[in-house]
């Protein structure tokens, strides 16, 4: 059966520029030459943040795992190892498909076109933008490899890290 959190986690395509009323924080990605291979866009909103994330470079035609991870730090030679697991201060399992999980910093996967071209706006329900235990303030983004396929522990199976973002603290 499925639940809210499942349901209530949305993605959705969209070619119109991101216009969102409300505060935005905007955080470059970095490949592993640590060159800005584009923006996410995080905007507070009711019962979650807005993530308006755009790339270029990725694999063409490929699903790609999206994961908040704990620390905010992109170690470009190191293959972005140091932003460290997924975000959990839940303590559960990876995965939406998992009987405890999923992690706050589990997200859909997304889809790069043709050209490895990102755009997409996805909600992030299982975080808020205000200080405690849920923030997703100095936290990083991660794009990886593959698709997380929603229950491999404890990563989903995403593979290499591909692109990073530090997402800066208070």
């Amino acid at each position: 059966m499925m639940t809210c959190r499942t349901l209530c986690l949305a993605l959705s395509l969209s070619a119109a520029p991101f216009g969102f009323a409300a505060a935005q924080t905007e955080v470059p990605f970095q490949a592993g030459s640590e060159a800005a291979t584009g923006t996410a866009q995080l905007t507070p909103a009711k019962g979650g943040v807005l993530l308006g994330i755009k790339l270029e470079g990725m694999p063409p035609s490929s699903w790609l795992a999206l994961h908040i991870h704990q620390n905010p730090a992109c170690d470009h030679a190191g293959g972005h190892e140091a932003a460290g697991g997924h975000f959990n201060p839940g303590n559960v399992e990876h995965g939406w498909l998992s009987e405890t999980g999923p992690h706050a910093g589990d997200l859909p996967n997304i889809r790069s076109d043709a050209e490895g071209r990102v755009e997409v706006e996805v909600f992030a329900p299982l975080v808020t933008w205000e200080a405690g235990e849920a923030t997703i303030q100095g936290r990083a983004l991660i794009v990886h490899a593959k698709a997380d396929d929603y229950k491999t522990q404890p990563s989903g199976d995403a593979g290499k890290r591909l692109a990073c973002a530090v997402i800066p603290a208070p």
